[in-house]
This record gives structure tokens, sequence and C-alpha cells, in this order.
């Protein structure tokens, strides 16, 4: 089941407190990027984030889910409709999110 677009609106309109997010559309679902790094994605209309150490302590009761077959698991964010909430996980997970791969020039 690929996500909606209206759930994508959603959680953009939750993370609107910060600068610079963005997403990429990839295969029905879509990735979230906080100032340049991946921070996790929609998957069927679930907001999944990577499990970094921060992320961990800062929901300890989140379930690790998979984001699709085959993939790692990611931890589900239920907090969706808490602003405050979602900022403060995306900005304490930032530093440990890895730096975006530089492409080769061909």
């Amino acid at each position: 089941m690929a996500s909606t677009r209206a759930y994508l609106q959603f959680i953009l309109e939750q993370l609107s407190n910060l600068d610079d997010i963005t997403y990429r559309a990839m295969m029905g679902e879509y990735i979230l990027y906080y100032r340049g790094r991946i921070v996790g994605g929609i998957y069927d209309d679930r907001l999944l984030v990577k499990p970094t150490k921060s992320a961990i302590a800062y929901m300890p009761t989140a379930t690790y889910e998979l984001p699709y077959e085959g993939a790692k698991e990611m931890l589900l964010v239920t907090e969706v409709d808490d602003k405050a909430f979602l900022a403060g996980l995306f900005t304490i997970m930032y530093e440990e999110l890895p730096e975006p791969k530089l492409r080769k020039k061909k």
C-alpha cells in the first residue's frame, strides 16, 4: 500500500516549525530530509525514523517496524499530532544522522 499525498501534507504541516524539511517521492512512499540529511520517511501512511540513540532515548516506548520488505527496522512515531514533539525529535536526531553521500561526477 502506498502512502497518500494527504498524509505527507499533514506531516509536513506538523513539521512546519522546522526550517529545511524536504522530501523525495520514492516508489509510492516519501523519504524525509532535515537540513539535507535523511531522518526517516512516510511508509504506508506511517511516520518512521532512523533508530538513532537520541531517537530511542526520546521515544523509549516506540516500536520497531519495517518500512517495507527487506528493509532495516525503523522507529514508529505515534505522536504525529504534537508539533513540538516532532520538532524536538528531528532536532535531537540531526547530529547523529549521516552526512549525505557525494555523488561521483561522470
